[in-house]
């Protein structure tokens, strides 16, 4: 079944203290662009969660936001500089001998000079946070994965209304299309006989001049082929996949046969429908574009 590159996901996972909670949202996008939003003490991982999505999407502009929680009681420590705390210790010492003040240094005013005492975040388990990480990002990249294929299920059903309808315009065209020779026939046998008053008519000249017009407007070959582009497209839609790129392909097949019809014929009900089929062709191609 198609997908489409359009979807959202959320998944929250927690682990003891911890929790994640990871959201993906994809529009369409001509190759697979992925932006990964993290928490800095996440970096690491952002090659790894970025492979991770590529197992689940091949094609769209996908965006992924994560953050991170640790509530543990231990997630902040006490760090201690005690090269610092020597230092400025020994100038103190050096200030009161220079200057021949009293040194009346206690502990507490070497625990308040700068970066002595300092608060900092506990060391994280990086072990424990990849494999909570990864199963978070793994069960939103599916519920988007879940997303697209729904959406393209509809995109589905929709492009094979189209195609159908396009299969109706063709068979119309290959019906009227052999009608046209004989109204030249006869549009031209009119014409000499006005011309001519029923004297001297050439019946083999009006035939040269039909099979001449017959070759400049035929478009059997562009039936054959657009009968044929429908029925690739409805068979890749039905294999599924990543398709969008040869989709595209076939459309674009389309609207040149379509073209070339219009072009050639000088029927007005043929050029209608050609018409018809140019525009139902763009619709095709604008619903091609959110395929994966």
């Amino acid at each position: 079944m198609i997908k489409s590159m359009t979807g959202f996901g959320r998944a929250e996972l927690s682990s003891e203290e911890r929790k994640v909670s990871v959201e993906i949202k994809s529009v369409n996008h001509r190759y697979l662009e992925l932006g990964i939003k993290l928490p800095k003490k996440l970096n690491f991982l952002e090659n790894k969660i970025r492979n991770e999505v590529k197992k689940y999407v091949e094609r769209g502009k996908v965006d992924l936001f994560i953050t991170y929680e640790n509530d543990g009681e231990n997630n902040e420590c006490i760090r201690y500089n005690s090269v610092l705390a020597r230092e400025y210790y020994d100038t103190y010492q050096k200030i009161s001998a220079e200057l021949d003040v009293e040194n009346d240094i206690k502990a507490s005013h070497i625990m308040r000079s700068p970066d002595v005492i300092t608060i900092e975040s506990g060391e994280d388990d990086e072990e424990l946070m990849e494999q909570l990480v990864i199963r978070t990002v793994d069960e939103a990249a599916k519920k988007l994965v879940d997303a697209r294929s729904e959406e393209g299920q509809r995109l589905y059903a929709d492009l094979i209304d189209k195609l159908e309808h396009l299969k109706g315009n063709v068979q119309f065209i290959e019906e009227r299309s052999p009608l046209i020779d004989a109204e030249y026939r006869e549009k031209i046998t009119e014409k000499v006989h006005e011309l001519l008053d029923d004297h001297q008519i050439d019946e083999s000249r009006i035939a040269q001049e039909v099979v001449m017009f017959s070759d400049k407007v035929c478009i059997d070959e562009e039936i054959v082929r657009l009968y044929s582009h429908i029925a690739g497209m409805k068979d890749a839609l039905t294999k599924g996949n990543a398709i969008g790129r040869r989709l595209d392909f076939i459309a674009q097949e389309l609207n040149r046969e379509a073209n070339t019809t219009l072009s050639k014929t000088t029927d007005a009900e043929i050029a209608d429908v050609a018409i018809e089929l140019k525009t139902e062709i763009e619709k095709i191609r604008e619903q091609i574009q959110n395929i994966e």
